[in-house]
């Protein structure tokens, strides 16, 4: 079998499309395969398929194909232009590359493989000899084919975070599918106008569908989810309450600390970490220190079992209930006379529609928080992101669960 032949089957080319000619370099250690369309053959409009004459030829293109053994190989080739009644002068689309890539199929394939094995767009063109801006056209056009796929008539929750983007009050709006496990959009910024934009990304067919969106308590998020999906129920992320009764025992333990050290006593010291853990998540010697503090009297103690007992709100199933409970808690939250308990517990009532809402749809943004380490990874790997559109390209490359390959 001649090597025009045998070229010609491992590219997996059928007639007209043949392999001319195969040209090795020893010195550049490339091997040029040269591809051509015979004269006087007609070839499909790329819009209506239907056979067309040949109107010219292109100038010459090459793509990068997988290496042959260990040499570099490129596929060459002056692309046919046809001329359809309907549709103009079209070039032919090529069977071994998409329309404006300059890679071959299998190449792109094996680049994103690099790609998200190395989490890092310098190392993988390091690894696939090619130019960061060669890479990352590579991941881009990666994301759009696979936003262009992505169908998400299924998902029904969806939770909104922010993410810190440069150093300082630069941030970006993360939308999650908190079914799935999935990055959906990034955007920049994180006020109201970009949060519709955001949330705006959803196809209107599937916006009737979404039940519920996790959030924190911040208004802009709200405002635009009332916006953009006014029948949806707004989920206040229950670690996130979580989060700030835990930093208000930590003000409680702050204060009383600095107290009990004017009158020469130290009993708090180093004890910040067994009032904030999960008592599943103690140490023995968190239990042990809470043993001996546990009867002492100390204004940490009342305050960290306001803050436990809050938890069995979680686990109610009927709202008529779980209403119950927190009259009776946020009674004894706010008749406690620790400040930053009682700041907190009138917070939450403030936004309570939207807690006791947990109970139906049982989501979280915990999801959320795994993907915004795996962003975190992809961030840390880069070094950074100057330029927010990389920045958001990396992340639905990702964690954005697409199907990324040619």
């Amino acid at each position: 079998m001649k090597d025009t032949a045998l070229f010609s089957q491992l590219l997996g080319l059928k007639e007209p499309w043949k392999v001319t000619s195969v040209a090795p370099d020893l010195d550049s250690k490339s091997l040029s395969i040269h591809i051509d369309w015979p004269e006087g053959t007609k070839g499909p409009c790329p819009e209506c398929e239907d056979m067309c004459p040949v109107y010219d030829h292109r100038e010459e293109r090459e793509w990068r194909h997988l290496d042959t053994m260990q040499f570099k190989t490129l596929l060459i080739a002056k692309v046919p232009r046809v001329n359809c009644p309907s549709h103009g002068i079209k070039s032919l689309k090529v069977p071994w590359a998409d329309m404006k890539s300059r890679f071959t199929l299998l190449f792109e394939r094996f680049a994103i493989d690099v790609l998200l094995a190395s989490n890092n767009q310098s190392k993988a063109a390091e690894l696939l000899g090619l130019s960061w801006d060669e890479v990352h056209a590579i991941q881009e056009r990666a994301v759009r084919r696979g936003m262009d796929r992505r169908d998400i008539s299924d998902t029904t929750h969806l939770g909104i975070d922010e993410k810190n983007f440069l150093k300082g009050q630069s941030y970006a709006s993360v939308l999650y599918d908190l079914d799935h496990s999935h990055v959906l959009e990034v955007v920049k910024d994180r006020d109201e106008k970009s949060a519709t934009t955001l949330l705006e990304t959803v196809p209107e067919g599937t916006r009737d569908k979404i039940e519920a969106v996790g959030v924190d308590m911040w208004k802009p998020y709200m405002a635009a989810i009332e916006t953009v999906l006014p029948s949806t129920d707004i989920v206040h992320d229950k670690f996130h309450v979580i989060s700030h009764l835990s930093e208000a025992v930590d003000q409680v333990r702050r204060k009383e600390h600095k107290t009990l050290k004017i009158d020469g006593s130290e009993i708090l010291k180093g004890t910040r970490y067994t009032w904030l853990r999960n008592p599943e998540n103690w140490t023995e010697k968190d239990e042990a220190t809470f043993e001996m503090l546990k009867d002492a009297g100390l204004q940490v103690g009342r305050a960290w079992m306001i803050k436990e007992n809050f938890g069995y709100f979680w686990e109610y199933t009927y709202e008529k209930s779980a209403r119950k409970f927190f009259d009776q808690w946020y009674f004894w939250a706010t008749h406690s006379r620790l400040e930053p308990i009682v700041k907190v517990a009138k917070m939450i009532k403030s936004h309570f529609d939207n807690i006791v809402t947990y109970l139906e749809h049982r989501i979280t943004n915990a999801k959320a928080e795994g993907l915004n380490s795996k962003i975190q990874t992809v961030k840390s790997a880069a070094r950074g992101f100057r330029n927010f559109e990389n920045y958001r390209i990396a992340i639905l490359f990702h964690c954005g669960g697409l199907s990324l390959y040619p």
